[in-house]
């Protein structure tokens, strides 16, 4: 089931904003480019910043939930 979350992601995230290098390329499109180019050190790297980015976001969120219900 994730597999198939990634891949409607990814291709609507290649159809709606598109793929120009530096104007609309989002980093899960960078990703599936570059691994498909054979760059796989570039795609994990920027597959580890992309969790970095939503662990992050996640943290601050609960850590404000919890500084709200206070």
């Amino acid at each position: 089931t994730s597999y198939g979350r990634i891949i409607g992601e990814v291709g609507s995230a290649m159809m709606l904003g598109g793929n120009i290098k530096w104007h609309t390329r989002t980093i899960t499109t960078a990703i599936t480019l570059e691994t498909g180019k054979g760059d796989f050190a570039l795609g994990i790297a920027l597959g580890v910043i992309l969790l970095a980015i939503s662990l992050l976001l996640n943290i601050a969120l609960s850590f404000l939930r919890r500084r709200a219900a206070d």
